[in-house]
């Protein structure tokens, strides 16, 4: 089986949230499964730079008219997964994020950037740009809602295709005039394809024309079927809902491990505990928390923005500091909400500390160091924070949505977190105080700690529901259960074979 897998941005090569670790750990544990996985992502410089083996460009020419266009073959760090990067100076050779510039404004031209990927990813897939082509075509967010579009009319064989939605917040939208410079049929622009409220959508396009959607989580689907959560898209999901589902992300344990000694100050384990302790006081003297605070440290580590919750934070964190507990709060967002999350830590210096960015080492420590997580949203396609969160022992407080719904348990005899329903301050206080309760009772909480710290989210069974979700596509070279050309148990092979094989274990 022949997987094409598009994204934006791929661990470590470039990252900005949750769907770099998705592109990482999925394609690597489908390559485990004998897929044959290939990735695409833009040419970013800092992605060509740190990319291995890089080989021989290969020209694609101009494609839309926005500058030359090349592929670099190449395989990603950690993984080996072969790697094609889109290079375009004109596109990505620039300072600033992967989507804005150096002042958070976001690049003029996004629309024009992501169709030249969206290009490439589809002649790779149809074999005109390489001698290879894919059965299967899995296209992430709203960056590559084209390439199902691009696909779904092309006039030769072709791949079967799958959408993922990571955010249904984030539309990919376009005034109408960026229409015609994007190189897809004229007729792709109306209320059946791509247009949505006389813009271009790229989410809507991928939604539309792939031949199966898929969301980060089981919940996630359901809930972008109602008004409440459909964020406008609720109409067309629900024309698709029959090939819509869910599935839950996974987590790559190798790089999330407290017992990795490298990356903190004191390696620990579910059977060994003593080292969480160790981590915590050098978290406090890292961040300038007081160091003879007894009563728990909460970490925010997260987007700082409103589907967060994060202007709900300054309602909660002075219950929090009156009960005897630390804040310590790590990300990067919305300018006014930092301001108020600067302003608080003022307020209570040595009880709440606030550093604004995102660094992979200091989540690491500040996971390792906290005992509670406040991973709280209005709405939650999946959640990753709060799964690294309960294998470093770090319990979560979340709100009962999307994802967070679908991982945090919050039962008395199999609890791994704490629960709350309505994304209001006296709701998230209500949980965060009953976090304060069973942290004063050890025994519970260690019990707690132990039981999160041995839940299962790596990413082989999300492997092997995307699997069977490629196995059951209704078109292109995709493996079919009951296929003659295949044979019937072809996929449940691929699955058998990842049982046989210790290196895979090990990997995921």
């Amino acid at each position: 089986m022949r997987v094409l897998f598009a994204s934006s941005e791929i661990f470590p090569l470039a990252k900005t949230g949750g769907l770099a670790d998705v592109s990482s750990g999925l394609p690597a544990a489908l390559g485990g499964y004998g897929v044959d996985i290939r990735l695409v992502m833009p040419g970013y410089p800092e992605a060509i730079d740190h990319a291995e083996g890089r080989g021989k460009r290969i020209p694609l020419g101009n494609l839309l008219g926005t500058g030359e266009v090349s592929l670099i073959p190449a395989r990603a760090p950690d993984t080996g997964v072969p790697l094609w990067l889109v290079d375009c100076p004109a596109l990505f050779w620039r300072n600033g994020g992967l989507y804005a510039d150096e002042n958070g404004r976001e690049w003029s031209d996004n629309a024009d950037r992501f169709a030249a990927v969206c290009h490439a990813a589809a002649r790779i897939a149809l074999g005109q740009a390489v001698n290879w082509r894919a059965d299967v075509v899995h296209a992430n967010d709203w960056h590559m809602g084209l390439v199902p579009a691009l696909i779904a009319f092309s006039k030769q064989p072709r791949p079967a295709t799958v959408f993922t939605i990571h955010n249904l917040a984030f539309q990919g939208l376009f005034p109408a005039e960026v229409f015609p410079r994007l190189g897809v049929l004229p007729e792709t622009f109306s209320a059946d394809g791509m247009e949505f409220w006389g813009q271009v959508s790229f989410l809507k396009a991928g939604i539309r024309y792939a031949d199966r959607i898929s969301t980060v989580s089981p919940r996630y689907a359901r809930e972008i079927l109602t008004q409440e959560f459909g964020c406008g898209m609720d109409g067309v999901l629900r024309s698709r809902s029959a090939d819509l589902v869910g599935i839950l992300n996974g987590v790559d344990y190798s790089n999330w491990d407290p017992s990795d000694a490298e990356s903190l100050p004191r390696a620990y384990s579910a059977d060994d505990m003593s080292g969480k302790d160790a981590c915590k006081i050098s978290l406090r003297t890292e961040l300038n928390l007081d160091g003879n605070n007894t009563g728990p440290l909460f970490l925010f580590m997260s987007r700082i923005t409103e589907q967060k919750m994060a202007d709900v934070l300054p309602d909660v964190v002075p219950s929090i500091v009156e009960r005897g507990g630390q804040v310590a709060v790590c990300g990067r967002g919305e300018a006014k909400l930092e301001a108020a999350l600067h302003s608080l830590s003022e307020r209570h210096a040595g009880r709440v500390a606030v550093h604004i960015g995102y660094n992979e080492q200091l989540a690491k420590r500040a996971l390792a160091g906290a005992d509670v997580v406040l991973a709280p949203a209005r709405f939650e396609p999946c959640g990753l924070t709060q799964l690294y969160a309960m294998r470093y022992g770090a319990l979560p407080v979340s709100r009962r949505v999307g994802g967070l719904a679908d991982t945090v348990a919050d039962s008395d005899d199999a609890a791994t977190g704490f629960l709350f329903d309505q994304a209001t301050a006296s709701d998230f206080r209500g949980a965060i105080h009953r976090a304060c309760q069973t942290y004063a009772d050890r025994t519970s909480w260690t019990r707690m700690q132990k039981y999160a710290m041995a839940q299962d989210f790596g990413w082989r069974r999300s492997a092997e529901r995307y699997l069977e979700l490629y196995g059951d596509l209704p078109t292109g070279g995709g493996l079919r259960r009951g296929d003659s050309a295949v044979g019937t148990d072809v996929l449940d092979a691929l699955i058998a074979r990842r049982a046989t094989s210790g290196a895979l274990a090990a990997q995921l």
